[in-house]
């Protein structure tokens, strides 16, 4: 099996590949990603962070065979409470399990943990860079390309968690593309 290593720029290092051979040399190897966890914040820990936890896991355990963690806390985590219903309805529905999950604060302890912190407002990466000054250079938005934020859908209706899930969606896809295109 070859291994590719995922250069900074977010390119797969390839040069020594012959064209004809690209594409089943991709189809067939192990892609090295630069970060072994990452950790997804919101508020309460109990809708936007949790669904991103659950799909990132998902995709990343996909590409990677498993070798990265996936976790998630708050910034005014509804400590112990479970996903919120409609969270676990629209895993549910994608085949995720969110049955276990019970929110978290986040800690130093956690940020320091991880290699990638990822935010769903910009307010969010300011209050955790605040919070904790060492995370500085590892926490980002996850609209950050796309330059949104992802609202909180906590106590609205289905179609504001349906709508956070598509920019959760988007932001994940945009961040796949950096490290994987």
């Amino acid at each position: 099996m070859e291994l590719l290593t995922l250069e900074r720029n977010g390119r797969v290092g390839q040069k020594d590949i012959r064209p004809d051979l690209r594409d089943s040399a991709v189809r067939n190897c192990q892609v090295h990603v630069p970060f072994n966890s990452v950790l997804m914040v919101c508020v309460g820990n109990i809708c936007r962070s949790p669904m991103a936890m659950a799909i990132w896991a998902d995709r990343l355990g996909k590409r990677t065979g498993g070798k990265v963690v996936v976790e998630s806390a708050g910034i005014s985590a509804l400590v112990g409470n479970p996903a919120d219903p409609l969270a676990l309805t629209l895993m549910a529905e994608r085949g995720l399990d969110l049955i276990g999950h019970r929110a978290r604060q986040l800690t130093a302890e956690l940020a320091r943990g991880a290699e990638l912190i990822l935010v769903m407002e910009e307010g969010h990466r300011k209050a955790v860079e605040q919070m904790i000054p060492m995370a500085r250079g590892r926490v980002h938005r996850l609209g950050r390309w796309g330059n949104f934020d992802i609202p909180d859908p906590y106590r609205r209706p289905r179609a504001a968690f349906e709508e956070s899930l598509k920019l959760i969606d988007q932001g994940l896809a945009d961040f796949e593309k950096a490290f994987f295109a």
